[in-house]
């Protein structure tokens, strides 16, 4: 017998496996000692909103049954070694997913990936984080597994297509994502738990034939008239396939570069920039939990997700969280040397003492008017002056400019910084110097604003540290809505985050997907 349940519990019932048991038991009506009985979650989410927390779930009940797997979805991969190639440049989530795909539809990937792999990419992480060395082809943003690797490893997405988020999630529970994924309704798996699962995917893809080609920087592309026939790396190979999937995540300049060099059509685009805004955890908690002491030993470390819209010189922008890492760190993400660039990531326990999150503001070309003469670099080229402007004022190091909020709003230089999960250091700036004014200026009023959203958060216990640039790519590779190939140059297919059609694990990997869907259905079957 099988039972579907849909409970409102107390952080107790929901998260103590054995309390869970015997609550569902008794809301069906059963005795506590039921034998041959099984329970379990389906979906969960936590209701913070009353005084009292709730946790909504969705159960199933099973009764002298076997409740069998919660996948839908098992991949099958088929041997592809000598079947038609097709070309994916880069291995983050994007890259990784279409290589599957494309097995799964009998087409062989071959994937470029400027960085290491993700054991020999640990070495040059601890670099940055101790010595402040950064690799240009080896950091928090390139390397197997993309940023996301090393980067938290959040799962939630706004896309509305749920049959497709299913799919990735049950690819990542058969390469050992635990089943809880697929339960919570804001799925997490933490940046300590990614390496592993990373790996795994690269050992499906060679396991059926498909290529990976670590340390292998693109360097030209191969064009023929209106038509892109393979690429060409930087050890002098020429790697040709069917089609070209661009896959190179947000930071990859270089690839913006060539593409404006060979007049491949690329388009400026807006974007977000700020800051990493830093609380003790326990204050969040206090906050969204409300509660006076701490959260309990139930319920995880608490999110917060805030927006304000702002004016300033007569122009609406709007001021917002991003990427918010409750229990989490705050991590050096430079790409080049000269540069400092923040990210967060937490993980999977979410026990740091710390909580941090992106508050950016949105970037539109209008407000890039110096940068006009860079075309359709314009925002990426001043993307990159904050950044090294952060690396000058932090003392030209990985060492980071930062500031305590409320003295932030109040133009005040702070005279001392507080503890900090940023392993590399701070240094007490005045963060109007970092930041233009119609960053600085939308930052503080809206900094005030989230104080009466959530009572005590503008507080000088917090400080922004900057600068969080890498929201997303300041740079749009068009392409068709219908065929995602793009307009101009026959077989590339521009795809995810580094050609602005994604933001975040999930939909990057929704959208490497549909890319070898694309170029497969068209050029290959």
């Amino acid at each position: 017998m099988k039972k579907t349940l849909t409970l409102q519990l107390s952080p107790e019932e929901a998260y103590d496996e054995a309390v869970f048991k015997q609550t569902v038991l008794r809301k069906a009506g059963l005795p506590a000692g039921t034998e041959e009985s099984f329970a379990r979650q389906t979906r969960r989410s936590i209701d913070a909103r009353g005084r009292k927390i709730i946790v909504n779930v969705e159960a199933e009940l099973f009764i002298n049954e076997s409740p069998g797997s919660l996948l839908d979805h098992l991949p099958k991969y088929q041997d592809v070694r000598n079947a038609d190639r097709i070309v994916i440049v880069g291995a983050g989530p994007a890259g990784l997913f279409a290589a599957l795909r494309a097995i799964e539809l009998g087409v062989k990937p071959i994937v470029i990936e400027r960085g290491k792999d993700v054991r020999a990419r640990r070495r040059d992480l601890a670099a940055i984080n101790k010595e402040g060395i950064v690799n240009p082809d080896s950091n928090y943003c390139f390397g197997e597994g993309g940023a996301g690797t090393y980067s938290d490893g959040k799962l939630y997405t706004r896309s509305k297509k749920r049959g497709d988020i299913r799919r990735i999630m049950e690819i990542l529970v058969a390469h050992g994502a635990t089943e809880e994924i697929l339960v919570d309704a804001h799925p997490h798996i933490g940046t300590n738990k990614l390496p592993v699962l990373v790996a795994k995917l690269r050992e499906s893809i060679l396991a059926s034939g498909g290529e990976i080609h670590f340390e292998t920087r693109v360097e030209d592309l191969i064009l023929d008239r209106d038509e892109i026939k393979g690429v060409l790396t930087n050890h002098g190979d020429a790697i040709r396939g069917m089609g070209v999937i661009l896959a190179t995540g947000h930071s990859a300049r270089d690839i913006f570069q060539l593409l404006a060099q060979r007049k491949v059509l690329i388009e400026a685009k807006p974007f977000a920039l700020g800051v990493r805004i830093e609380h003790s955890q326990n204050l969040i908690d206090r906050i969204q939990y409300h509660c006076e002491l701490d959260r309990g030993p139930y319920l995880p470390a608490s999110a917060y997700s805030l927006v304000q819209q702002t004016e300033f010189k007569g122009k609406q922008r709007g001021v917002f969280s991003f990427c918010m890492c409750p229990g989490g760190f705050i991590v050096p993400a430079a790409t080049a040397p000269g540069e400092l660039v923040v990210n967060g990531m937490s993980p999977s326990r979410r026990d740091s003492k710390f909580a941090n999150s992106g508050m950016v503001v949105s970037v539109e070309l209008e407000d890039l008017p110096h940068y006009q003469k860079f075309g359709a670099l314009a925002a990426m080229h001043f993307q990159a002056d904050i950044e090294k402007s952060a690396w000058e004022l932090g003392g030209k190091n990985q060492v980071a400019p930062a500031q305590r909020m409320v003295d932030f709003v109040n133009r005040k230089v702070s005279t001392s910084l507080l503890d900090t999960s940023y392993q590399p250091g701070l240094e007490s700036v005045e963060m109007r110097a970092v930041l233009p004014d119609f960053i600085s200026e939308r930052m503080a009023i809206a900094f005030k604003a989230f104080g009466q959203k959530m009572k005590g958060y503008f507080t000088n216990e917090a400080q922004i540290i900057g600068v969080e640039s890498r929201t997303s790519s300041p740079v749009r590779i068009p392409r068709d809505k219908e065929t995602f190939e793009h307009p101009h140059i026959k077989r590339l297919y521009p795809c995810a985050e580094g050609a602005g059609y994604a933001g975040g694990i999930v939909s990057a990997a929704m959208d490497g997907e549909r890319c070898a869907e694309k170029l497969i259905a068209a050029y290959v079957n």
